[in-house]
């Protein structure tokens, strides 16, 4: 996954796999899905992020990112 911030545009994009795009889908008011073939997620685009998103800290970020058992 990769994260860009734009600040000309004030515009957070959360990028999660590559693909060939087909269209966008606004779930939400300034919410943008980016849908590549087989309806897959491509990406979300999130404006006016600086309104949207506001970290107690904005210095540290926590992700979690769950990790699949592995079978024996």
């Amino acid at each position: 996954m990769q994260i860009t911030y734009d600040k000309e545009i004030d515009a957070v994009y959360l990028k999660f796999q590559e693909g060939v795009f087909s269209s966008n889908k606004e779930v939400a008011n300034g919410i943008i899905l980016d849908m590549g073939k087989g309806n897959k997620i491509l990406g979300i685009e999130i404006l006016d992020a600086s309104k949207r998103l506001k970290p107690k800290n904005s210095n540290y970020l926590n992700f979690q990112i769950p990790m699949e058992a592995s079978v024996r």
